[in-house]
């Protein structure tokens, strides 16, 4: 029998923390999961079981070539159980991956209340537990726990409400329509990239941005919104120039192809430091994510601009991560207390899933006496976990994107190479980084470390890539 006296508590039976307790136990240490279920839920939920997905039954892309999609087969070589579970109850979905819900569920629930090394306890936490503890309890955290995190790190330092703008990608802009400058020339010429509106062109956006369909807010959301994080298209309902005064508002620039001041503009800032993508700034918006590709396609510049983020606002909690958590996710007030999952500012099942992985395994590794490296930021699972420690003025939750990834060292100009090839070579320099990383775990992670894993699902699929890659841990 275990030692219960050095089990570690995790807190939450959604993605993160089902996985992340996994890990932990699948490697000889107990874990106690306190999950609040069956004696209280959220508003989102309604069933009893383990890793319910609410929203969506879709894990999103499958192919290689999608971040997201590589950030699934990262987890699949590093022993996830819910990338297990999901393979096993796929539900036909063409290019993406989705799952039965209910099955999966009930499968999650059934491999770890089996387990002999997780207890399962009913239970509503309403403080921060005795450490080792990690906290998963995702976005619609408890006010009371969600207070007592506010007075361990900083009431300023959490957050209740989720107000992300869109991303584009550089290569799907139009250069030839838009210019670069900083309003009145303060800062750096290039700090802005600038779409130009003339007074009809604005007009029609306008009209266009109230007359698209808005996602319906769940019965959980307060459709009261924060006055620094209006929608766009509630801004633009208060009048027709609204916007014209607000985000777009064209002030101390000028278009060099008229020397004239625009009637209104659309800024882009750099989402990396590489310039492989751009935030439209303050463009957050509940319009449909097919909404956002017709409207935004109005803007001069991104005629055929391609989203690797959609623009949303809903409640959410999560904490400010590049300044309360370290490289192992842990709180820098709390040595001990460990965050993964959508409270640690990731978006997303899949990534949700991965936090709590990668968490559980460089808790495991801690336990053994090993070093505990962050995953190689050539990953997908390091670029995301990258992304929480990267300071900037407005941390934003996000999805796994091309643009967290470092450029590739290539002799070639990237756009020569186009951007198939690109993200071939990634996925083939994400999985080799991979492999070295759980060698720096000590070698306890994954499983027949002799197998050999075609990257990919078919070799003859359009989206397969081209190489054979081990396992991770296995022979090259």
């Amino acid at each position: 029998m275990p030692d219960m006296s050095e089990r570690i508590r995790v807190v939450g039976g959604g993605l993160a923390g089902c996985e992340c307790a996994y890990q932990l136990a699948e490697r000889g240490i107990p874990v106690l999961l306190l999950e609040q279920k069956p004696r209280a839920r959220t508003p989102a939920q309604t069933g009893d079981g383990l890793a319910e997905l609410v929203c969506s039954n879709s894990f999103r892309g499958a192919a290689l070539t999608n971040a997201v999609g590589l950030l699934k087969e990262e987890m699949r070589r590093l022993g996830s159980l819910i990338m297990a579970v999901g393979d096993a109850e796929r539900v036909p979905a063409g290019g993406a991956m989705a799952v039965d819900r209910a099955r999966f569920s009930a499968e999650v629930t059934r491999r770890l209340e089996a387990h002999p090394n997780i207890e399962r306890v009913a239970e509503v936490v309403d403080r921060i537990p005795i450490a080792p503890v990690v906290i998963a309890t995702g976005p619609l955290t408890g006010d009371a726990l969600a207070a007592d995190l506010s007075l361990a790190i900083g009431e300023d330092r959490v957050a209740y409400y989720d107000s992300i703008a869109p991303v584009v990608a550089a290569d799907s802009i139009d250069w030839s329509r838009v210019f670069r400058a900083s309003r009145y020339g303060k800062g750096e010429d290039d700090a802005y990239v600038n779409c130009p509106l003339s007074q009809e062109q604005y007009a029609a956006f306008v009209e266009a941005l109230l007359a698209a369909e808005k996602v319906t807010p769940h019965g959980f959301e307060d459709p009261k919104y924060f006055e620094g994080c209006l929608p766009i298209e509630v801004m633009a309902e208060r009048g027709r120039q609204t916007l014209a005064f607000g985000p777009m508002k064209p002030v101390g620039l000028t278009d060099p192809k008229t020397g004239k001041r625009p009637a209104a503009v659309v800024q882009l800032r750099h989402e990396d430091a590489a310039g492989t993508a751009f935030n439209l700034v303050g463009f957050q918006t509940r319009m449909t994510h097919g909404e956002q590709k017709r409207v935004f396609a109005m803007i001069p510049g991104l005629e055929n601009a391609r989203f690797e983020r959609f623009g949303t606002i809903h409640r959410n909690t999560f904490v400010s991560a590049p300044r309360v958590l370290d490289d192992r996710l842990q709180l820098r007030a709390r040595p001990g207390v460990y965050l993964a999952g959508q409270i640690t500012g990731v978006e997303g099942y899949v990534e949700s899933a991965a936090c709590g992985l990668a968490v559980g395994l460089m808790l495991a590794a801690e336990r053994a006496g090993c070093s505990v490296p962050a995953p190689p930021v050539t990953t997908a699972l390091g670029a995301l976990l990258a992304y929480l420690r990267t300071p900037r003025e407005d941390f934003q939750p996000s999805n796994v994107v091309w643009s967290m990834f470092p450029p590739l060292a290539e002799a070639t100009p990237r756009g020569r190479r186009g951007r198939k090839a690109r993200r071939e070579a990634h996925v083939e320099r994400a999985l080799r980084d991979l492999a070295g990383w759980s060698e720096a775990l000590c070698g306890r992670v994954g499983g027949d470390r002799t197998e050999r894993l075609r990257v990919g699902l078919d070799a003859d699929r359009e989206d397969a890539p081209t190489a054979l890659l081990p396992v991770a841990g296995g022979d090259p």
